[in-house]
């Protein structure tokens, strides 16, 4: 979003354009688009009013109610923090005793929305003018709350007495193919994650970053969490001061419908989980456990055991429930060879195939493709390792 479309798109016309736009497939946007023009709007100010009211379709899943309040841009609804997991932010900094925070790379808000919720005094600073402005609208309604259209480098930090960092992990100028590319490296982080670090080790800090941040740019002086969110990997965290958990060196926290379930290490160092013959059933790992080095800590949980070295498919011979992995019984086992996979399917008139692969050079699309299936049946597939050897797995999932 452009200082042009924000500026048109901030017009009494426009705002209550969109709080009676409401729409949930294409049929219906073609239909509000018409009812919007055969009013008298103008294109313009209706295209601006149609992208917004889209991306609070879309901010409903990070959101739930709260979004038909808030205004959005595109890269900061993808960046923001889920609210549910704000939440869990912010309890950290009133569980810590902290009154005044300063949340630096505010984006749309989010964060700032969790901790002035409860009752913390916060100032926002965003690099970005529109987004600042985003976040002015969204926290308008908020007394303990201020935001400043700032770079973090340039803000004076001795007041605080706690921050919390959203580093930019996008381009935000630039065409919009340059702004769609992640920065994958620690050093192309605006603020500058050595300074970021610096700062964190001044005073209780909060560091949110991408859940693919390497390991090895993790310190060894904070606690380190990765979240996931009903299965989908959102963030990996750093706590650093009295925000950090004692004892707590890399934790995975998943967040379900039935609530939220943790697994911790005391150590940075990873335990291996221990590796023998594949059982009766397989157990695929919540990606926050894979992604934060903690399969040895479930494998312990569950009494199981990896099946190949380095390939993150856990087994034991008798079923283990866990919200910490999905489940399946194994029903076949073969080598991986596509005439005779192709073979076995025809012969159990096998049309509905899911493919899963770990640790195999295999396309899901293509090798489906390949097996030109036809059929009333349907089949679950595991290609990956079992010891040295690539193997197929039929498996029929636990629900």
């Amino acid at each position: 979003m452009d200082n042009a479309e924000f500026l048109r798109l901030m017009t009494p016309e426009a705002l209550g354009l969109l709080d009676q736009t409401h729409f949930d497939d294409k049929a219906d946007v073609v239909a509000v688009v018409s009812r919007m023009r055969a009013a008298g709007h103008e294109a313009g100010l209706v295209a601006t009013v149609l992208s917004q009211a889209k991306l609070r379709r879309r901010a409903r899943a990070k959101f739930g109610e709260f979004a038909e309040q808030m205004l959005f841009t595109e890269e900061g609804l993808e960046q923001a923090t889920r609210l549910r997991v704000a939440a869990i932010h912010a309890g950290r900094f009133r569980d810590a005793g902290l009154n005044n925070v300063a949340d630096l790379g505010c984006g749309i808000g989010t964060e700032s929305m969790a901790l002035t919720s409860i009752g913390i005094s916060v100032s926002a600073f965003e690099i970005d003018e529109v987004t600042a402005a985003i976040a002015t609208y969204n926290l308008a309604g908020f007394d303990n709350a201020t935001v400043t259209h700032q770079d973090a480098l340039g803000v004076n930090l001795a007041s605080f007495d706690g921050l919390m960092f959203d580093p930019a992990r996008r381009e935000l100028g630039g065409p919009k193919r340059e702004r769609a590319t992640r920065k994958f490296d620690p050093a192309d982080y605006s603020p500058r994650f050595d300074w970021v670090l610096e700062q964190a080790r001044s005073k209780p800090t909060g560091i949110k970053l991408g859940p693919g941040h390497p390991h090895e740019g993790i310190p060894d002086d904070c606690e380190a969490q990765w979240v996931s969110v009903g299965g989908d990997l959102v963030e990996c965290t750093l706590w650093f001061g009295v925000l950090a958990r004692q004892g707590v060196a890399r934790s995975a926290l998943l967040l379900t419908d039935d609530g939220a379930h943790e697994i911790n290490s005391s150590s940075f160092e990873r335990l291996n989980a221990p590796v023998g013959d594949l059982g009766a059933f397989v157990h695929e790992p919540d990606a926050s456990v894979i992604r934060g080095h903690l399969i040895g800590e479930l494998a312990e949980q569950l009494g199981a055991r990896l099946f190949a070295p380095e390939i993150a498919y856990l087994t034991t011979d008798a079923p283990a429930a866990s919200p910490w992995v999905r489940s399946y019984q194994v029903l076949d086992e073969m080598a991986f060879d596509r005439k005779r996979l192709k073979a076995y399917l025809r012969e159990r008139n096998i049309g509905v195939l899911e493919i899963k692969k770990r640790g195999a050079d295999v396309v899901p699309e293509q090798l489906r493709k390949e097996m030109a299936l036809k059929g009333e049946n349907a089949a679950t597939l595991i290609v990956t390792r079992v010891g040295d050897a690539h193997r197929v797995l039929v498996v029929e999932p636990i629900r």
